[in-house]
């Protein structure tokens, strides 16, 4: 086990894809009007790429076209106090291709969000990395 400077577990790639198909729900990173904006969506890992679905026009469907965006989700038990977090960060693009949307459009991607969403987002995972942590690690440091 790897552990970071902090005393956390350092997770590889495929633990880290593991974990984010996991969830259903995280938050997209990206730029509005020159400032960061974080926004909750549903999501759903189709390869190694986070796909959402959002509304044709909406602010963030017009603010990640193209974009360098990351994406994070996280699970956490404050009970046990432990939990991990996944960041992605890659280039963020529209989908146009009507057989590439034909094909997104079965996967398992119900939003919690009523109303039409029909523009897809792909988020390449450039860059994936991740972290746990448990009160045993905690305990351990010295």
């Amino acid at each position: 086990m790897r552990l970071d400077v902090n005393g956390l577990e350092v997770l590889g790639r495929e633990e880290c894809l593991a974990l984010m198909g996991s969830v259903q729900v995280g938050r997209i990173v990206f730029t509005d009007r020159a400032l960061p904006a974080i926004q909750p969506v549903n999501f759903v890992l189709h390869g190694e790429d986070v796909i959402i679905a959002t509304a044709s026009g909406s602010k963030l469907a017009a603010a990640t076209c193209g974009a360098i965006v990351a994406f994070e989700v996280d699970a956490f038990d404050a009970g046990d106090r432990a939990g991990w977090s996944v960041t992605v960060v890659g280039q963020a693009r529209a989908v146009y291709d009507s057989g590439e949307r034909s094909g997104l459009s079965r996967l398992p991607l119900d939003s919690w969000i009523p109303g039409r969403h029909d523009h897809f987002i792909r988020i390449r995972s450039d860059v994936v990395s991740g972290r746990r942590f448990h009160p045993m690690m905690v305990e351990a440091r010295p």
